[in-house]
């Protein structure tokens, strides 16, 4: 019996309940169930009789004993406990609890996926860093955490387009077409420039393309700089990304929303809702009525757009294809960011707290041997994608920035995660799967098979370890629908490490495949053989979410 079965069958005792008369209450379309901390609580826990006491009219415990009795009655339940004011503690009998192990294997790859945010349409933008060199270590948590998550989301039943939003024009890329026309020349890089081995880099690449180009007036040996330049450092970027695992729907410029014609849309659309005025020959928002600790200026007096305009018509955009809930990831120092957006996704007449969400991350720093890591030979003592992939590879760069609250800064260890030791946690999770793979090829060799789904008896897991390995892999559904609707990937990696130690002392207690000192019940060893599996398919799904390698051998 799943927790999902399980919950089922609370609703069913509530509705039984009602039908006879003896509970006056609105029946919810389904009921949480947790696995308690300690075990002798029984296998699963509810507060449903908690929640329900009021609209009943009843004691708690009252209501509680209700259930207790209808609960009991069903097969694969064992026994029903209540304790406390009215919480219900149910043990379910071991054929039942087993059947989860039957349960996973069949489903395979769609164990775990739910329907939690079925329905909801979910833009999803994070990286989106302008194309002025390439992408230092904030810029990878995100790309590690955004794709996580847009991973995520999707296992819960949403729809989600993932998108990175860039601009080719602007102050900074000025900046990075001036560095580049004086790294070509052989002259000292602007103060105010762009340094690291990557500006020559690109240099030489525009020079070998455009051989004259050093022979043209500079305004328009620049603006040759800056779009072979963009072009070559953009090429860039999406190879690194896609090297590291991560691909977007959509590559957004904010062109495209002048050249559209957006901008004026979008303003003429907040005039209408009432909320543009002029002042000193500038064009502003009024988002101080929505919170926002001053106005915003859409247009300058010179009638040049600002940044603000484009957030605006983007927006908007986004909302015009079908998106509902606009996530936008940004790093630590955008923290002002949130009270103008939400402001103007008012303005425009949207719910800020619910069409809009803007999640902050904190700063990532590498260390070795207790020192921060310099990578001066690249991107100017910059630490980059690249940079972090060669020191500690996809696998170990993607979990270990994921498996951290994106609220809280971390220090990645280069020494740690890159140790084949259980204390580097990307390591210990692999190596459980790894050691599941194993079992399998080694039960294959002595000619063991675990059968078909009708050989499999849930019934002889009765082992404590196997029964908390059960209860484990059980919750995993419900880790995936609330690392979604939280928006926290990290939950994901912290559960997958709880598995592993279920796993590992499974198999240290409970021998899987028998031997001529330790024989064991062909029948036992086929119903544990289900139950690895099972566990590796839990691995595997989790670590897929993550987009990180489920390896066989290690």
């Amino acid at each position: 019996m799943t927790p999902v079965e399980l919950s089922a069958a609370v609703v069913a005792a509530l509705q039984n309940a009602v039908d006879a008369g003896d509970l006056s209450v609105p029946v919810p379309s389904t009921v949480t169930v947790e696995r308690p901390k300690n075990r002798d609580h029984g296998d699963y826990a509810t507060n449903v009789a908690l929640q329900l006491a009021k609209a009943a009219g009843k004691p708690p415990r009252a209501v509680a004993e209700m259930l207790a009795g209808r609960l009991v009655a069903i097969t694969g339940i064992k026994k029903v406990d209540i304790a406390g004011p009215g919480f219900l503690n149910i043990t379910l009998d071991a054929a039942a609890q087993g059947e989860l192990a039957r349960a996973i294997v069949l489903a395979g790859d769609e164990y775990g996926r739910g329907d939690a945010l079925t329905g909801q349409n979910i833009n999803l933008e994070f990286v989106s860093a302008n194309p002025t060199g390439p992408i230092h270590i904030g810029g990878v948590r995100w790309a590690a955490v955004g794709d996580a998550l847009a991973r995520t989301l999707r296992a819960a039943g949403a729809r989600v387009g993932t998108e990175y939003y860039f601009n080719d024009a602007g102050a900074q890329i000025d900046r990075f077409a001036r560095s580049l026309l004086a790294a070509a020349k052989g002259e000292e890089i602007p103060e105010d420039g762009y340094v690291g081995g990557y500006i020559e880099n690109i240099a030489a690449q525009v020079v070998a393309k455009s051989p004259d180009v050093l022979s043209l007036p500079e305004s328009e040996a620049r603006e040759v700089f800056r779009v072979e330049g963009i072009t070559l450092m953009f090429a860039e970027i999406k190879q690194s990304l896609a090297e590291f695992g991560v691909h977007f729907d959509v590559y957004f410029n904010e062109k495209e929303l002048h050249d559209k014609g957006e901008l004026d849309a979008a303003v003429a659309r907040l005039r209408e809702q009432g909320h543009v005025f002029e002042q000193d020959g500038a064009v502003w928002l009024r988002t101080t009525d929505f919170g926002d600790d001053k106005d915003r200026v859409v247009k300058k007096s010179d009638g040049a757009w600002t940044y603000f305009a484009a957030d605006c018509a983007y927006y908007l955009d986004k909302r015009s294809r079908g998106f509902d809930r606009v996530v936008i990831m940004l790093g630590a120092d955008h923290h002002g960011y949130i009270g103008r957006i939400k402001a103007m996704v008012a303005c425009f007449g949207d719910d800020p707290e619910y069409n809009v969400e803007i999640l902050i991350g904190q700063m990532v720093n590498l260390v070795r041997d207790g020192q921060p890591v310099r990578m001066a030979k690249r991107a100017g003592n910059v630490v980059t994608l690249e940079d972090m992939v060669e020191l500690i590879g996809v696998d170990a760069a993607r979990y270990s920035l994921a498996r951290s609250s994106v609220d809280s800064s971390i220090n990645l260890d280069v020494n740690l995660l890159t140790k084949r030791a259980n204390d580097n946690p990307v390591f210990y999770v692999q190596y459980a799967h790894a050691r599941m793979c194993s079992v399998k090829r080694n039960a294959a060799e002595l000619g063991i098979d675990k059968g078909t789904a009708q050989d499999f008896n849930p019934g002889l897991l009765v082992h404590e370890k196997e029964a908390e390995l059960l209860g484990v892999l059980g919750e995993f559904p419900r880790v995936v629908a609330s690392a979604a609707e939280l928006r926290e990937v990290h939950r994901v990696a912290r559960y997958l490490e709880d598995v592993a130690t279920a796993y590992h002392k499974f198999y240290d207690d409970c021998r899987i495949l028998p031997s001529e000192r330790y024989p064991i019940p062909a029948e036992l060893t086929r119903a544990r053989l289900w139950l690895a599996e099972a566990t590796q398919t839990v691995v595997a799904n989790g670590l897929a979410l993550l987009g990180v390698s489920a390896p066989e051998r290690m």
